[in-house]
C-alpha cells in the first residue's frame, strides 16, 4: 500500500489494533496484510486505499438514531440523534414501549439537553430516569416523514446476579468435572444427564454447594470421535450422547427398546463400553441411536397423535426454540443422512454444493421430505433440555446454593450447525485464537469464527442475548471460557497461522451490561474464566460488573518474589481451583508427567527448553511446600523437602484445605484429584498424540463417595470454608 494512513485510519474506525504488548512484554506490530485481510472479512472493500475509505465511510454512516443503546440503571438517559443543523426541533416527537407494556411519550424540545451540531456533534435529549430493567423500543417520530426512527433501549442492572449466599458471605466447595468422565453401572459408557443426578445428590449430602461441568453443547452425532467440549456445533443446543436413554418415559412403554436393550448382545457391548478405560464415542453413539428412535417412534404413538400434556409441552419447545431449534435438527438430520453414504463427510464444508447453506432450496426441500429426522433431532434435544433441567431442580431440593455451573465454550466449529445457518452474526473468513506467548511461541489457532461486533451492535445484540439464555437455562451459575474475549479477540484469517493475528476490541461495557440483565432474569451468578495474559483495563470492568474472577492456585504468585499468593489475600469475588482441565492432575503436576508425557510425544523439541521446565516445576514446588508448611496446613510426616516429597493423599488434602480456607467465594475441586489419578482429561495443543477427552474416572460413583476418605476430605472442605465465611 502506497499510503499507510487509509489502512490506520480505517482500521481505527473497525476497533481493529495495529499492534499489541507481547507477551514478552515488547509492542508488536500487525502487518498491514493481516489488517487488510481482517477488514476484508468485516466487508470492508480493500480492492485501493480509496475504494477503502469509501466502504469505510458509507460502513460508518450514521443513521439518525443508534440502532442499539445500553443503560445501566442510575446512568442518564441520554440520546443521541444526528441531525443536520437546519433540522428543527419542534418537528420530533418520541414514544417508548417498554418490554413491561408500559408507555411514555413526549416532545423533543422540552428535553433537549446539549446541542452540538454546530461542531458536528448530536442533539441529545433525554429519557426519564427511573425506566425498569428490560429490552425497550424506542421510536421517535418526525412531522411530515412516513417512517419513524426506531431504537432498541435496553436498561440493566449495574452488576451481575448473585445468590444470597454469596451476598452473605457463605465460603463453598463443589467438584468440577467432565461429564462423559463419570462411570456407574447404569450408564452406556460416558457420564450422562442421570449420573449428574447422583453426583449432585451425592455432593449435596457432603456440604457441596456446586457441580461445575464442561460445555455440553451441541457437538456432531454423525461424527461422535470429534469430542472436543470446546469446538461445538452450537452453543446454543445440548450434546445429546448425554441423554440417559433408560430414563427417558417412552423407554418404560418402548416393548421394543426394552427388547433390543436387554438383549444377551446388547448388555455385553454395554458392559463393555462401561469397562473401557477410554470413552469409545463411536460404540457409545451406536448403542444410543439404535434405541432412541423407537423412544420417538412411541412418543409419536402415544403423546403427538393424541395431544397430550406432554405433546403440548414438546411442541412449546419446538416453538420456542424457533429458526435456531429447526437449524440444529436439519443439520444432524443430513449430516448423518451424508455421512451414512460416505464416511469422509465431516461437516457442511465438504456437503454436496446444494447443501451447504440452510437457506438453500435444497435444503428447504430435504427438511420437507424427511420431516420424521428433523422432528426426531428436535425430541431428542427436548429430552436433554428436561433431563439437565431436572438435575438443576434437584441440586435446588437437596439445598444446593448454587446448584450446577455451566460452562460457555468461547466459540463454535465452523463446521457445524450454527455457520452453516449464519445469518452474518459471524465472521466466517476469520478465527479465534491466541497470539503467540512463552508456553506456546507459535501461538495459538482454535478454528471457531468470531461474532461480528459490528453486526452485534447493528441488531441490538440480539445473536449475544440468545447465546446467553440458551446458557442460562437449569443453572445456578455460568462460567464463560476466555471472559476476556467481551474486551478483545485474537482473530486469524482464515488459513494463516496464529503468529499473523490481530486483536479487534468488542463493546465491552454494553456486553457486560446485557449478561448482567439476564443473569438477574435467570438468578444465574457469573464465573469469568481470565487467565492468561490480562490486559489491567479489563480487571476493574469485570470486578464492578459482579464477574468472579478464576484463580488457579499454581498460578497465583506474587511478582515481587515469586512466592505463592497466600489464599486468603485473593479476590473474595473469585473461584479458586488448584487444577483445571487443561492442567495435569494434582499427582501428574507433582511427578511432572506432563513433561515426561510432553517429552513422549514431542512436545518440547527442544532439550534444553524442557530442562528448565523440569527445573521451574521443582521451584515451584518447594515454594508449595513452604507456603503451605507456613500456613500450617502441612501435615506431620510429610517431608519439606520437594525433591523428596511424593504427592500422597495427605499432601492432596493439605493442599485442598489450604486452598479452601482462602477468601474466594467458590472453592472447586477436581475428583480425579481425590482418585489420586494422574492422567489429564486434555492436553492443550495436540489433536491426535494423546486421546482428548476420553479419559474417565478410575472409580464408579458408587465406590466413590462409599470411600472413607472422600467421606474425609469433604467433610474437612465443609468445616474449613464454613469458618472462612464472615
Amino acid at each position: 500500500m502506497k499510503d499507510n494512513n487509509a489502512l490506520k485510519q480505517v482500521a481505527e474506525m473497525a476497533k481493529l489494533a495495529d499492534s499489541y504488548v507481547s507477551a514478552w512484554g515488547d509492542e508488536a506490530k500487525v502487518s498491514d496484510e493481516t489488517l487488510l485481510r481482517l477488514l476484508a472479512s468485516l466487508g470492508y472493500d480493500t480492492s485501493n486505499d480509496q475504494a477503502l475509505l469509501k466502504s469505510a465511510e458509507k460502513k460508518h454512516k450514521k443513521d439518525v438514531l443508534d440502532p442499539v443503546l445500553v443503560l445501566r440503571e442510575g446512568e442518564p438517559a441520554e440520546v443521541a440523534l444526528n441531525l443536520g443543523v437546519s433540522a428543527r426541533e419542534s418537528e420530533f416527537s418520541w414514544r417508548l414501549e417498554t418490554e413491561q407494556g408500559e408507555v411514555l411519550e413526549g416532545y423533543l424540545q422540552s428535553q433537549i439537553v446539549r446541542d452540538e451540531r454546530a461542531e458536528g456533534g448530536p442533539l441529545v435529549f433525554t429519557l426519564p430516569n427511573d425506566l425498569a430493567w428490560g429490552y425497550h423500543k424506542l421510536i421517535i417520530s418526525r412531522k411530515r416523514r412516513k417512517a419513524p426512527y426506531e431504537m432498541t433501549l435496553i436498561v440493566t442492572p449495574k452488576a451481575c446476579f448473585k445468590q444470597s449466599a454469596m451476598e452473605q458471605g457463605k465460603k463453598m466447595w463443589g467438584p468440577s468435572v467432565q461429564l462423559y468422565t463419570l462411570r456407574t453401572q447404569h450408564n452406556w459408557g460416558i457420564g450422562d444427564f442421570g449420573d449428574l443426578k447422583q453426583l449432585v445428590a451425592d455432593v449435596a449430602s457432603l456440604g457441596g454447594d456446586f457441580v461445575g461441568l464442561n460445555p455440553i453443547h451441541s457437538l456432531f452425532p454423525a461424527n461422535p470421535e470429534g469430542a472436543s467440549p470446546y469446538s461445538p456445533s452450537s452453543r446454543r443446543w445440548l450434546n445429546i450422547l448425554y441423554i440417559d436413554v433408560s430414563s427417558v418415559p417412552e423407554f418404560a412403554l418402548s416393548a421394543e427398546a426394552q427388547q433390543k436393550v436387554g438383549s444377551a448382545e446388547f448388555q455385553q457391548r454395554l458392559q463393555k463400553a462401561r469397562d473401557s478405560h477410554w470413552v469409545n464415542y463411536s460404540e457409545v453413539a451406536e448403542l444410543k441411536n439404535s434405541v432412541l428412535p423407537m423412544l420417538f417412534t412411541e412418543f409419536k404413538k402415544r403423546h403427538l397423535d393424541k395431544n397430550t400434556d406432554r405433546a403440548q409441552a414438546f411442541l412449546n419447545f419446538v416453538e420456542q426454540g424457533g429458526d435456531s431449534l429447526v437449524h440444529q435438527a436439519a443439520f444432524d438430520a443430513l449430516h448423518i443422512d451424508l455421512h451414512s453414504q460416505d464416511s469422509n463427510v465431516w461437516g457442511w464444508p465438504v456437503f454436496p454444493e446444494k447443501y451447504r447453506r440452510f437457506d438453500n432450496t435444497a435444503v428447504q426441500k430435504y427438511i420437507e421430505e424427511h420431516q420424521d429426522q428433523v422432528h426426531l433431532y428436535m425430541y431428542l434435544q427436548w429430552v436433554a433440555d428436561t433431563q439437565i433441567n431436572e438435575a438443576q431442580e434437584l441440586a435446588e431440593e437437596k439445598g444446593m446454593s448454587v446448584g450446577l455451573y455451566r460452562d460457555l465454550a468461547v466459540g463454535v466449529a465452523d463446521s457445524g450447525a450454527e455457520t452453516w445457518a449464519d445469518d452474518g452474526s459471524l465472521v466466517l473468513d476469520a478465527s479465534i485464537g491466541a497470539p503467540p506467548d512463552i508456553l506456546g511461541p507459535l501461538g495459538q489457532n482454535w478454528g471457531l469464527p468470531p461474532l461480528n461486533p459490528q453486526v452485534l451492535q447493528a441488531t441490538g445484540y440480539d445473536a449475544y442475548i440468545k447465546l446467553l439464555r440458551a446458557n442460562m437455562k437449569h443453572c445456578g451459575s455460568l462460567r464463560i471460557d476466555h471472559v476476556l474475549g467481551l474486551l478483545r479477540l485474537w482473530w486469524i484469517p482464515k488459513g494463516e497461522d496464529a503468529t499473523q493475528g490481530a486483536y479487534i476490541y468488542y463493546p465491552v461495557e454494553d456486553m457486560l451490561a446485557i449478561l448482567a440483565l439476564e443473569s438477574h432474569r435467570h438468578r444465574c451468578s457469573v464465573i469469568g474464566e481470565d487467565l492468561g495474559t490480562v490486559p489491567d483495563e479489563i480487571v476493574d470492568i469485570l470486578r464492578d460488573a459482579g464477574v468472579h474472577s478464576y484463580k488457579v492456585f499454581f498460578f497465583e504468585t506474587s511478582e515481587d518474589d515469586g512466592g505463592y499468593i497466600s489464599p486468603a489475600h485473593y479476590a473474595e469475588q473469585s473461584m479458586s481451583a488448584l487444577c483445571t482441565h487443561d492442567m495435569p492432575t494434582l499427582r501428574g503436576f507433582w511427578h511432572c508427567d506432563d513433561l515426561k508425557m510432553g517429552r513422549e510425544i514431542g512436545l518440547y523439541p527442544d532439550e534444553k527448553q524442557l530442562e528448565a521446565l523440569f527445573d521451574d516445576r521443582l521451584k515451584s514446588k518447594q515454594g508449595i511446600l513452604d507456603s503451605v508448611a507456613w500456613h500450617g496446613y502441612l501435615p506431620e510426616g510429610v517431608g519439606r523437602d520437594a525433591s523428596q516429597v511424593p504427592m500422597d493423599s495427605y499432601l492432596s488434602e493439605a493442599l485442598q484445605l489450604h486452598v479452601a480456607a482462602g477468601s474466594s467465594t467458590l472453592l472447586s475441586v477436581q475428583l480425579e484429584d481425590w482418585l489420586e489419578m494422574d492422567k489429564p482429561v486434555n492436553i492443550p495443543g495436540t489433536v491426535n498424540e494423546y486421546p482428548n477427552w476420553r479419559r474417565k474416572l478410575s472409580m464408579n460413583l458408587d465406590e466413590i463417595f462409599a470411600q472413607e476418605y472422600v467421606n474425609r476430605i469433604a467433610k474437612r472442605l465443609t468445616e474449613v470454608r464454613l469458618k472462612a465465611s464472615k
